[in-house]
């Protein structure tokens, strides 16, 4: 549909004929100076003014130049068809450790080992494509938490950013999830109160950071931030060694009672991922989260069309200057000068002959 953005601007479209009307004509004034050329410069102005149709299609060119100048300056615009924007929605912001021990590779992926993080990358990565209509943000944690997405709809960079994720981008040595949580907060307050959510997935303990969990939690709780925990790792590997073969628990460092805590004083749960199956299930519950209704909203793409009347009143004065431009009279004097020269020419050859 077209639409005029300023259409008051078409007022102006008789302005032209009012200052013809109103106006008086300029009083015309002897010359005052001597031009030895002035019977040129008649010549040549009576030669254009004798052709009354040239004049005729001045006026109509002027005319049509003054109509585009005016539909431009009205700044005309086709709006698209409405595009309906997601009415439902989350701020939901995932906070992925990425220390050492994510390293570890006590998860079975069909028949053979694969680490956590790359499972975490597969697992949350298809979670991250699922979530159309929420606006998501990624926080990386180790030693320390950094911001790798603000929250956005734009899901692909999210898992993509996700997937380049890798161990030792932050020092890894130990695991500061009381910062994560806070950095979440942080930016989560802004958001409408009803869909603010954090998830944390980290498999260790807090040992790092200038904030405990316990304190992040409660900054949480005050901002009515849901946190959901969880905690990744098997209960039990069995190792092989030259003495033979023994199970051992590479989850012992889970601080799984502060998880908990966090996770159900904010009003979310904790979950336990100790396989695969486990992580995906998870995610699965995730996705049933309560959606929040937010305020119906349309968008209607615009295009900008106010170049082409611009555009073409500025191909119409161009072309009219080169035709109000007396070619023929100026070739004639140009074949004039010439001959005169050649004349001029042959007399002096005569003249140094004799």
């Amino acid at each position: 549909m077209l639409e005029f953005t300023w259409p008051l601007v078409f007022i102006a479209l008789p302005l032209p004929i009012i200052v013809y009307r109103l106006l008086a004509r300029a009083p015309r004034q002897d010359a005052a100076l001597y031009v030895p050329f002035f019977n040129s410069l008649t010549r040549l102005q009576s030669d254009n003014e004798n052709i009354s149709s040239g004049r005729l299609l001045n006026l109509i060119c002027c005319c049509l130049m003054w109509i585009l100048l005016v539909l431009a300056a009205s700044r005309p615009q086709w709006l698209g068809d409405p595009v309906q924007l997601p009415s439902t929605g989350r701020d939901l912001m995932l906070s992925v450790d990425i220390s050492g021990s994510m390293e570890a590779q006590d998860m079975v992926v069909g028949n053979r080992q694969a680490s956590r993080i790359d499972v975490v990358k597969a697992v949350v990565g298809d979670f991250v494509e699922r979530r159309e209509g929420d606006r998501l943000g990624l926080i990386l944690f180790a030693a320390h938490a950094y911001i790798q997405a603000p929250l956005t709809f734009d899901r692909k960079t999210v898992g993509t950013l996700l997937e380049e994720a890798d161990i030792g981008i932050i020092e890894e040595s130990a695991t500061a999830i009381g910062d994560a949580i806070g950095l979440g907060v942080i930016h989560l307050r802004t958001r409408p109160e009803n869909s603010r959510v954090l998830v944390l997935l980290t498999d260790g303990v807090n040992n790092a950071g200038a904030v405990s969990p316990e304190q992040a939690g409660k900054l949480a709780q005050t901002e009515n931030i849901k946190i959901y925990t969880i905690g990744i790792g098997a209960d039990q590997v069995v190792q092989r060694t030259f003495f033979g073969a023994r199970a051992i628990n590479p989850s012992a460092e889970l601080d799984e009672a502060v998880l908990t805590q966090i996770a159900e004083s904010t009003g979310g749960r904790y979950f336990r991922a100790r396989d695969v199956n486990d992580l995906v299930e998870i995610y699965e519950e995730l996705d049933r989260l309560e959606t929040i209704e937010q305020d119906e909203q349309t968008y209607r793409p615009t295009r900008v069309l106010f170049y082409w009347p611009l555009g073409a009143a500025l191909t119409i004065s161009f072309l009219l200057a080169l035709v109000s431009i007396p070619w023929l009279s100026l070739t004639g004097r140009a074949r004039l000068s010439s001959s005169e020269d050649e004349s001029e020419s042959v007399s002096d050859t005569v003249g140094n002959q004799v």
